[in-house]
């Protein structure tokens, strides 16, 4: 695992925290539609029988499991987190599903991914790239460990353009999610959730970003009225 800054320890230690209830939150927070967007994002990928997934920024597993879901028996997928108790919260859901054979856990942080260059038929972040602070080092790194004509697939937070339901969207976001988050887990990491969320780039400058790090082909998506991002791009050939 790479060295981690302070800000870095400190929001490992966040998720380490909430990790119990993380699925629970996810679940009860996003009304499921989280669910919906997670099928969207692995919709994407293009994996070949026999193929390798990454799945970074892994959590408890549930894009894994997805991925699992709507590959052949073939397809292996190694699920990665800097977190780990996020991944120690995951292994009794992943052991317990039809799949548990075909998914591998690795904690390891997005910057410094252990893996040779060109090994992944795809790459999956969902929820992840917002919280990599180098993150053109991660971009990097993903980019690296793809086979040339991979694709990566990250889904993320972004804010609705639309100004009224952009209003409805920040005032949850900000007033009842830090609140019910704090109920049930840890307030501070529902406060971060926002804050970390108006802090990310627009869509088209984090494609640039992509692009920087070395992606071609690169779309976006948005989901449920610009709630949500899927972002696409390759590793050209």
């Amino acid at each position: 695992m790479a060295v981690l800054t302070d800000k870095g320890r400190g929001i490992r230690a966040m998720f380490d925290a909430i990790a119990p209830r993380y699925d629970l939150l996810n679940r009860l927070l996003s009304l499921g539609i989280d669910r919906r967007w997670r099928r969207v994002a692995v919709g994407q990928l293009r994996v070949p029988p026999g193929g390798l997934v990454l799945d970074m920024a892994a959590g408890t597993g549930d894009v894994a499991l997805e991925i699992a879901s709507r590959t052949p028996d073939s397809v292996r997928i190694i699920a990665e987190d800097f977190t780990q108790g996020m991944l120690l919260a995951g292994r009794p859901k992943l052991a317990a599903s039809p799949y548990a054979q075909r998914i591998g856990l690795v904690n390891a942080s997005c910057e410094a991914i252990p893996h040779p260059d060109g090994l992944f038929d795809g790459v999956t972040i969902a929820f992840g790239i917002r919280n990599v602070v180098d993150r053109a080092q991660g971009l990097r790194e993903i980019c690296r460990v793809l086979k040339p004509g991979g694709r990566a697939v990250i889904l993320e937070f972004s804010m609705p353009a639309n100004r009224f339901f952009g209003a409805l969207y920040r005032f949850y976001f900000n007033r009842v999610l830090p609140f019910v988050g704090g109920l049930l887990s840890q307030r501070s990491a529902y406060r971060y959730l926002p804050d970390s969320v108006a802090a990310f780039p627009s869509q088209q400058v984090f494609k640039q970003m992509m692009a920087e790090a070395g992606f071609s082909g690169l779309y976006h998506r948005d989901l449920t009225f610009g709630i949500a991002t899927v972002y696409v791009g390759e590793r050209p050939v």
